[in-house]
C-alpha cells in the first residue's frame, strides 16, 4: 500500500518515519492520502433562502453578520442563514482566517480589499463584494494585531 502524506512540514519526517517502520510506502502517487486533523471545519451547515439545509465551504465566506438572533453568512454566491449564534461561529471559524470586528460582524481575512482609517480609533473595511464594514473601537486593538498594522 502506498500513501501520500499531507501534513505540516514540522511533522512530515516524523510521520514518514513512523509509516516506514510499519512497512507502509510513502509517495506522491499514493492511492490514499493521510492528512492532519484540524480543529476547524471546512464546511458550515447553513440554510439557503428556500430554508433548505446545505453545507457551505468556509473558503466562500466573505463575512458573517448578526441581526439579533438571526445570523447571515455572506458569500459571492449569495446570503445563507446559520443556525448558530455569533459566538458559536466565532469559535468554529479558524482565528488565523476570521476576525470579529464588531459585536455583529466577523470578516474573512482574504476578502478584505481595502482598509481605511477613520476617526475615533476606527477603521472602515471594503470587502471583495464591495460591502463596507466598520471596525468598532472595542475590536480596534485585535484588528491591528490581526493585520499587523
Amino acid at each position: 500500500m502506498k500513501i501520500r502524506i499531507s501534513v505540516s512540514e514540522e511533522k512530515y519526517d516524523l510521520v514518514k518515519d513512523y509509516l516506514a517502520r510499519h512497512e507502509v510506502e510513502v509517495g506522491e502517487d499514493g492511492e490514499y492520502v493521510l492528512t492532519e486533523a484540524t480543529k476547524y471545519p471546512a464546511f458550515l451547515n447553513v440554510r439557503d433562502d428556500k430554508k433548505e439545509r446545505m453545507r457551505l465551504s468556509v473558503d466562500e465566506v466573505i463575512y458573517v453578520e448578526a441581526f439579533g438572533k438571526d445570523v447571515e453568512i455572506h458569500t459571492s454566491q449569495g446570503t445563507y442563514y446559520a443556525g448558530d449564534r455569533m459566538y458559536q461561529l466565532e469559535e468554529l471559524l479558524d482565528p488565523q482566517e476570521f476576525l470579529r470586528v464588531s459585536k455583529s460582524v466577523i470578516i474573512s481575512r482574504k476578502h478584505v480589499k481595502k482598509i481605511r482609517a477613520s476617526l475615533s480609533m476606527k477603521y472602515v473595511l471594503t470587502l471583495t463584494n464591495g460591502v463596507l464594514v466598520d471596525v468598532t473601537r472595542s475590536y480596534y486593538g485585535d484588528f491591528r494585531r490581526f493585520f499587523q498594522i
